[in-house]
């Protein structure tokens, strides 16, 4: 667990949602309909994507039921299909930045839920499958801000977008799978509740430091 969540400040070094010069390259010079690298692109982008990873760390940190595992992955999926698709179809003009720090939020939010600071503090559970759904969407515009700094040839456009949204699910589904196995080890051993807050503490601190970061660039960039 400590590997996985190392990896919000180990990718600080490039912005969210970043795709390699190599794809870049690739994306801008190939025509026409071609779904296998799209879909290969979508599935990298995904098991790479550190902040994409922390959330889903945090949504499943507490299930144990596949049912429910599979309910909450799903709404995840389908907000960020979702605005990942109509943001760059309808080309929307939003802040990478901005987008990139409310995901850093998302981080935060899911890990104070974890937490149960929110009974606590106001005294009552938010609805975590509407959270889960909408923090979603939010992703999705942030992957919908990437591909549209790619000058994709309109020609096979929309069949393009979904093998790379099939790449995306692929990818999830193959990182989860991955952090599954490790939490189903980590959760057998004694010291799993002992370590369980400071697990959730340190994720809380990788979104705040992805909302720094991130913020920051807005300003240096502005």
């Amino acid at each position: 667990m400590a590997a996985l969540l190392m990896l919000a400040f180990s990718g600080l070094d490039a912005q969210a949602h970043s795709v390699t010069e190599g794809d870049k390259g690739y994306i801008q010079e190939i025509y026409g309909i071609n779904l296998i690298p799209f879909a290969y692109l979508g599935a990298k982008h995904m098991v790479t994507g550190y902040d994409h990873l922390l959330f889903l760390f945090g949504v499943i940190f507490f299930l144990y039921r596949l049912k429910d595992i599979g309910i909450y992955v799903s709404l995840f999926a389908l907000g960020h299909s979702t605005t990942m698709l109509l943001g760059v179809l309808f080309d929307t003009n939003v802040s990478s930045y901005l987008i990139d720090a409310i995901i850093g939020l998302s981080v935060v939010y899911k890990a104070l839920d974890n937490l149960g600071a929110y009974q606590r503090w106001f005294g009552f559970q938010p609805n975590t499958k509407a959270a889960t759904l909408i923090f979603g969407l939010f992703h999705g515009i942030g992957l919908a801000t990437k591909i549209r700094e790619f000058d994709i040839a309109p020609d096979g456009l929309i069949p393009n977008l979904l093998a790379f949204n099939v790449g995306v699910e692929i990818g999830q589904l193959l990182a989860l799978a991955g952090i599954l196995i490790l939490m189903g080890f980590w959760r057998r051993t004694a010291g799993f509740w002992r370590h369980a807050y400071t697990a959730n503490v340190a994720m809380m601190t990788a979104g705040f430091v992805l909302i720094g970061y991130q913020l920051t660039g807005w300003v240096v960039a502005a």
